[in-house]
Parts: C-alpha cells; structure tokens; sequence
C-alpha cells in the first residue's frame, strides 16, 4: 500500500539546518542587544508545527501569511504545502527580512510551493479571496487592519491565525476583543508560545 503523505515525515536536511541556523540567529537577537524592529521575532518550533497541521486541516483555498520575516514559520507552513497540494504566498515589507527570507527559501528549496511578496500586505489584501489559512504575524499596529481586511475574504471554515497575543497582551488588546466578539468567526486565545488567536470563519458578512 502506498504510503500517506505526511507532513513532519522526511523533513530535507536542508530545510532543517536552515531551521536550526535561524533558531540559533533568533535566540542571539534576543540577548545581544539587537535593535527591535531588526530581530527575527520568530515562533518557537512547538507552534511552527502547530501551524503546519492547522494549516493542513483547513478547507480549499488559498493560504497567506502576513509577517514572513525570515523565512522560518513560512518553512513550517511550507511542510503542509506538498502534501496538502497547496501554496503559500507570504508578505514582507522590511528589505533586510526580505533578503533574509529569499535566502531561506532558496536553501530550503521550497521556492516552488512559497511565493515571498514584498510590500505592506494591506495593498494586496483586498484582491485575495476565498482564503483558508492566514497566519497573521506582523506589525503589532496593523492587526486590526489585516484583521478586517481577511475576514471578509475567508473561505468558508476558513482560519486565521494570530501570534503574540498573549505576549504582547496590552498592544493587541483591541484587535483580540474585536475577534472574539465577531460573530462572523468562532475564536478563542490558545496559551501556546507567545499566545495564538485562532479564528474560524462561520457566518457571512
């Protein structure tokens, strides 16, 4: 019998030192005084592979992730990709994470099923419909804008999924209340990593 697509199975070495190299990369950032705005900022491995099966459950459509920063989530999301017949396009306006993320996605190889867009994702956001998977880990001041800008646009059963919300509790306080207040979605708050919303769209507008 042949066997099901997986998708932790067989992860290419080169996708996995890639992983390693920017876990190592984040951690520095983290304790070596590097400006803010240039830390990686990225999720910890444990939700990385959360977003991967969410992502792999989600209905058909597109998936998008807002905030690539180097590349390494997108890497998680891109496990999903191949076995699940999808791709994901992923939006970054900084230069310098931009050149980061080109670099990551050559190593790993994943230029095939990853599409990496430079640019602030609220230009491009209106033109993307029927999404089924959106990873929402940005600019904290622009939550509630994507927010409002994905929601009428999931597919049915649709998900969106946001980091940082418990970490940074105060900042993103009024995009969560919006979330879990809208009765175009189901959501709740997941004590994971640095605090996830997820979002199910169930209603139309």
């Amino acid at each position: 019998m042949e066997r099901e697509a997986t998708v932790f199975r067989d992860i290419p070495t080169g996708m996995l030192q890639r992983m390693h190299d920017l876990e190592e990369l984040d951690a520095t950032d983290r304790v070596d005084g590097t400006e803010f705005s240039r830390r990686l900022r990225q999720v910890p491995p444990s939700t990385g592979r959360l977003l991967a099966l969410t992502a792999a459950m989600s209905p058909p459509g597109a998936w998008i992730e807002l905030g690539a920063s180097a590349g390494y989530s997108a890497l998680w999301l891109s496990l999903a990709c191949r076995p699940c017949g999808r791709t994901l396009t992923t939006f970054e306006p900084d230069e310098g994470k931009l050149a980061l993320a080109r670099e990551t996605f050559r190593l790993a190889g994943v230029q095939d099923v990853v599409t990496l867009v430079g640019g602030d994702a609220r230009d491009y956001l209106p033109d993307i419909h029927d999404v089924s998977f959106c990873f929402l880990d940005a600019l904290k001041e622009i939550y509630l804008d994507c927010y409002e800008l994905v929601v009428p646009n999931l597919a049915p059963g649709g998900l969106l999924v946001a980091d940082n919300v418990t970490s940074h509790a105060q900042d993103l306080a009024p995009f969560v209340d919006r979330a879990l207040a809208d009765e175009r979605v189901d959501a709740l708050v997941v004590p994971m990593g640095s605090g996830l919303l997820l979002a199910r769209r169930v209603r139309e507008p």
